[in-house]
């Protein structure tokens, strides 16, 4: 049975007769994509800690962040049937039991483009609690999904760059039948929003192939997908082309490893996703 902790210092006791962990944060509202992180996790042959918590730092002002779909008893029973070891469910004020003073700010190359544009400060607020649940739970691994992989690049960067002892599991973004890929904000989608929205990962993947097929025409690839998008009713906040390693802007030289990432809004849900790009043509 999945033991459900609310205060750090029970978690800290807990956590001292299983060793190591194996860690996934969530904010709850848990859908498959999140149960195959847990299930990944699992694979590792350690105890698995999940929290649930939803974050206040990373909410923007006109983001509400108590309209954010909270689903605790649903959540816990997901988890039980994952034979998940503990459930981290913390109050704010176990969290935060002071204000906030000191926050991890990544740099403006990582945490101030793409996501970090459309939402300033966005990063401050999850590298930040990043940093504080690992040094709660002090898991061996934390695992994440591939579909926030600005996400992803950050906290890899805050691991390496602060010699956190923690290793960075990705896992494949997961995806409905049609591609779109799994959120907990596709449960905001009307049906005609839910019919159209494979239509980003489409556009991204068309995208990717004409990339790795050899085109280095990014910015008219972009535009032109863009253009796609805003044709069926979309608002596009960025398609860009990224190095897949630190998400720069690609050189037209090096054949390095390279990602299309996409955010836009249809109608009144933002969606992302990203595609890596096949270049071994």
């Amino acid at each position: 049975m999945v033991k459900v902790v609310h205060q750090l210092r029970e978690l800290r006791q807990l956590l001292g007769a299983l060793g190591p962990t194996s860690f996934v944060p969530t904010m709850g509202n848990l859908h498959e994509g999140h149960l195959d992180l847990v299930e990944r996790a699992a694979t590792f042959s350690q105890p698995t800690v999940v929290s649930i918590f939803v974050n206040p730092l990373q909410f923007a002002p006109h983001e509400d962040f108590n309209a954010y779909p909270r689903t605790r008893d649903a959540d816990l029973a997901k988890l039980e049937a994952k034979n998940v070891d503990i459930a981290f469910v913390p109050l704010v004020s176990e969290i935060y039991p002071e204000a906030q003073s000191c926050f991890i700010q990544p740099a403006d190359s990582l945490g101030s483009i793409l996501e970090g544009a459309a939402r300033p400060g966005f990063f401050t607020g999850v590298a930040t609690v990043v940093l504080k649940l690992f040094n709660m739970v002090r898991p061996a691994r934390a695992i994440f999904g591939a579909k926030d992989l600005q996400q992803v690049r950050v906290v890899e960067a805050m691991c390496r760059q602060l010699a956190l002892d923690i290793e960075i599991v990705v896992n494949p973004t997961s995806r409905a039948a049609d591609g779109l890929a799994l959120s907990s904000r596709n449960g905001y989608l009307n049906p005609a929003e839910r019919a159209e929205a494979p239509r980003l990962f489409r556009v991204l993947r068309e995208m990717a192939r004409a990339v790795g097929e050899g085109d280095t025409r990014f910015l008219q690839l972009e535009h032109r997908a863009s253009a796609e998008l805003i044709k069926h009713g979309w608002a596009v906040d960025y398609i860009s082309v990224r190095r897949l390693i630190d998400l720069e802007p690609p050189s037209l030289i090096d054949r390095e490893s390279l990602a299309i990432l996409g955010a836009a809004k249809l109608g009144n849900t933002r969606l992302i996703d990203n595609v890596e790009v096949d270049r071994r043509r």
